[in-house]
């Protein structure tokens, strides 16, 4: 079973302002370096084989914090990036919920797709192919891989059974973190959604005991022997 650790980016000067998409160059802000400092220190005392990350500079330096923290290098993936918002990157957001397709990104975001740029199905089904694959490569691993509040909720949806419509109710804050468990041929479990608690390594597992088969002592009336007596 591989153990994912979905963390959000921190914070940028942008973060709640601006829709940041695939914006070059927007680091992470004051806030957002003690997000990842105190993120690195949470995830610290897991048994992290591996940091992925997407490419843009604000996930590349909050995963930069978790990796030194277990003495690795930060992986790149592209298909756990940002969705890609097109014509609406790095717009205010102010301006955009004014926009006639904002309430049908609420309401029904499995039928969007963004001016210019990808529909919302369209990166969740890649996101999610991205996930397996890593699940696939880290069995019995856990993993970590940082990545965006859009693109984890649409994963967290796929596993957790919701439809996309409703990928809209989860909350994934900056540097919050989700676990996704994953077994090969087995059920996804998510354990964790949105969380800023402490972490620790799970417990190791005690093998299970088989039951011994115990041979029923023979009843009485299975051995006593009656005698009758014959009459002439």
């Amino acid at each position: 079973m591989a153990t994912i650790v979905l963390l959000r980016h921190a914070t940028t000067a942008a973060t709640g302002k601006r829709l940041g998409g695939w914006t070059p160059g927007v680091q992470l802000d004051e806030a957002g370096v003690a997000q990842a400092e105190a993120a690195a220190q949470r995830l610290a005392q897991l048994p992290v084989k591996a940091v992925y990350a997407s490419p843009l500079e604000r996930t590349q330096e909050t995963a930069k914090h978790v990796a030194k923290a277990h003495d690795l290098k930060v992986r790149t993936r592209r298909d756990v990036g940002e969705v890609d918002y097109g014509e609406w990157t790095d717009r205010p957001l102010g301006q955009l919920r004014r926009r006639s397709l904002w309430p049908v990104i609420q309401a029904t975001p499995s039928r969007v797709t963004f001016p210019g740029g990808e529909s919302i199905r369209g990166a969740q089904a890649r996101a999610v192919d991205a996930v397996e694959a890593l699940a696939s490569d880290h069995r019995g691993e856990t993993i970590v891989v940082v990545s965006h509040a859009d693109v984890i909720k649409a994963v967290l949806a796929h596993f957790l059974g919701m439809p996309l419509d409703t990928f809209q109710r989860l909350q994934i804050a900056p540097a919050s973190v989700s676990v996704l468990h994953l077994a090969e041929g087995g059920p996804p479990v998510v354990s964790r959604i949105n969380d800023h608690g402490p972490l620790t390594a799970p417990p190791a597992r005690e093998p299970e005991k088989r039951a011994t088969k115990r041979t029923a002592p023979p009843t009485s009336g299975a051995t006593r022997r009656t005698t009758r007596k014959r009459t002439s």
